[in-house]
């Protein structure tokens, strides 16, 4: 004649709950870890933003120095996305002594701009 007292029925039903949420975040966190080739996938791709986005800073200004002349985007680039980018911009002035056009070529190694050829002159060579 042993009757259950409903403060253990609710203790049951709390562990049961609590070993469920264990249960799940443990799930959650096996299923989290990345794949070597996912990881060195997503490095490549970080690398290869990072060179992009120091072109766009670095190459317009050192164009505009050299030049007077504001470019903004490039006509075209060129990467192997892992250790160079080269941006390169056509002249908009030329009627009025501007620019022809522009190359930048901005090396990972370097962390900045390793060629700016301007009209076929080479203003950095490095």
């Amino acid at each position: 004649m042993s009757e259950e007292t409903p403060v253990n029925n609710t203790g049951k039903i709390v562990i049961a709950v609590v070993g469920v949420f264990v249960l799940g975040f443990a799930m959650v966190g096996a299923n989290k870890q990345k794949s070597v080739a996912e990881m060195e996938s997503e490095a490549m791709i970080r690398n290869y933003a990072n060179i992009q986005g120091m072109a766009n800073q670095k190459c317009p200004k050192a164009v505009e120095e050299a030049t007077g002349e504001q470019v903004f985007f490039p006509s075209k680039t060129e990467s192997d996305k892992d250790s160079y980018i080269t941006l390169f911009w056509e002249g908009e002035n030329t009627a009025n002594g501007g620019f022809k056009n522009a190359s930048c070529t901005l090396k990972a190694k370097l962390g900045g701009i390793s060629d700016l050829i301007i009209d076929g002159k080479a203003i950095i060579k490095k």
